[in-house]
């Protein structure tokens, strides 16, 4: 008996963009093991039938604020990280980048340090860190505290660089307003993925940081300047500059489903637009409400704000924003799909995720028809069925 192999048979394998019917895919461990026409299976091996549906990669989620009834910005500590990891990845996002919303500087050294034991325990699905602010625009800081925003100093910069030797991937989201396009070079150079978010800066601005080594904009058109007949803003600048992909919250509240569709018709590249979904302490869990910063957020549906009514963050699953892309903007399947998986993996240059090529990491989702997730595998490792 080969117990070492598993095929995955019955359900249509996306692979590099197209869906491949009639192949079964062989998992062998922790890794893929390759695709072969159904009638080439080896014998022996362990055959799991799905009933139609899709295979794909694990989605890769960039902006994980919370999940399983947590906050990053609660508890900075291996506990709380994996407690995260696990919930997104019952909901399919097998990788994520935990990410820290504006604190303060304790917080910030906390969250590098506890996310960089994580990474050498390999606790399963944690990318690296995604620090957004403090370094915003107080005029776009949305749900963030304003108290905690602030300039970019000396000592912030040295912090930022020392991490992104320590860290896998570190990705920032800063505003113009707040950082020097030095400091961005200086960020690019060291590897740092750096995001242009909540600012008010115009066209030219956005450009000259892109131009520093920006390569992001972070939850396109929210909390940030929109495009005009005469200044087209951040938005304009992250559809417009082949350099910059853009995370997008597709869940019809944040952004317009037309909106979103003609933002997909107009990114040029090869920067591409991709989903995130801005998950907070809800995802994973039944819960209605908590707090960030000592302010109450509630949930209401698939909406969650501040007291206020100000939208702080979301309650989305990956999936869902596939089939809202499908759905509501008639994006092909295969294109939606690549959007939550091989886009982002890309972006942060993760070369054992978003893909089912043999040798990367057996991170798995199946699909039914309906586009509801039935099975989860992570590293191999059934995680949901």
């Amino acid at each position: 008996m080969n117990r070492q192999l598993t095929a995955l048979r019955g359900a249509s394998i996306l692979d590099q963009g197209q869906f491949c019917p009639g192949q079964v895919l062989l998992l062998r461990g922790r890794q893929l093991a390759g695709m072969v026409p159904e009638q080439q299976v080896p014998s022996g091996v362990d055959v799991i039938d799905l009933a139609d549906g899709y295979l794909v990669p694990g989605f890769v989620d960039l902006q994980v604020n919370g999940g399983g009834g947590v906050m990053l910005n609660d508890a900075q500590d291996v506990d709380t990280l994996r407690r995260m990891a696990q919930a997104h990845a019952r909901i399919g996002a097998t990788s994520i980048l935990p990410t820290l919303i504006s604190d303060t500087p304790e917080q910030v050294r906390s969250a590098i340090k506890a996310v960089a034991e994580a990474a050498a325990e390999g606790v399963p699905g944690i990318l690296g860190l995604h620090l957004e602010g403090p370094h915003l625009s107080q005029g776009r800081k949305g749900a963030h505290d304003g108290g905690l925003i602030r300039r970019m100093s000396q000592d912030d910069l040295t912090l930022l660089l020392e991490a992104a030797t320590q860290l896998p991937v570190l990705k920032i989201t800063v505003a113009p307003e707040s950082v020097s396009n030095e400091q961005i070079r200086a960020l690019s150079a060291a590897g740092v993925l750096v995001s242009l978010g909540h600012t008010n800066a115009d066209f030219a601005t956005c450009q000259a940081a892109a131009k520093a080594g920006a390569r992001c904009v972070t939850h396109l058109f929210n909390a940030q300047s929109q495009i005009g007949n005469r200044e087209p803003g951040t938005v304009g600048a992250a559809l417009a500059l082949g350099e910059l992909s853009a995370g997008l919250i597709a869940d019809g509240v944040h952004v317009h489903p037309e909106t979103m569709a003609l933002a997909l018709r107009a990114k040029r590249g090869p920067g591409r637009i991709f989903l995130v979904s801005d998950a907070m302490a809800s995802a994973g869990s039944d819960i209605d409400s908590f707090n960030l910063n000592g302010r109450l957020i509630q949930r209401s549906g698939n909406r969650l704000t501040l007291e206020d009514g100000t939208l702080a963050g979301a309650h989305l699953e990956l999936a869902t924003a596939v089939r809202n892309l499908v759905e509501m903007c008639n994006v092909p399947l295969n294109v939606a799909f690549d959007m939550a998986s091989a886009v982002p993996s890309g972006l942060i240059g993760a070369t054992q995720i978003g893909s089912l090529a043999q040798g990367r990491l057996a991170d798995v989702l199946h699909l039914d028809d309906a586009l509801q997730i039935t099975r989860v595998w992570q590293q191999g490792q059934v995680v949901l069925t």
